[in-house]
């Protein structure tokens, strides 16, 4: 079965979808939300690895304006 709307939406240009997308997962992704979001232990062992990594040299990380210019440049 297809969705009307979400077809019409898949035949935006690249760049309005990910909009959405980045749009959609905002909306999702509020602290009050979280316990909807559960993480396994994989995962939160791997976003502790990241957040350590991050500590010992931030200035090998990219700013989350610097991701969606790179996405949106695509």
């Amino acid at each position: 079965m297809t969705n009307p709307k979400l077809d019409d939406l898949l035949k935006l240009p690249v760049p309005e979808r990910i909009e959405l997308a980045m749009a959609l997962w905002d909306s999702i992704a509020e602290p009050e939300l979280q316990d909807q979001l559960p993480l396994t232990d994989a995962q939160k062992a791997e976003l502790d690895r990241r957040l350590a990594e991050h500590d010992r040299d931030p200035s090998r990380g990219v700013s989350w304006e610097e991701v969606q210019r790179r996405l949106r440049d695509k």
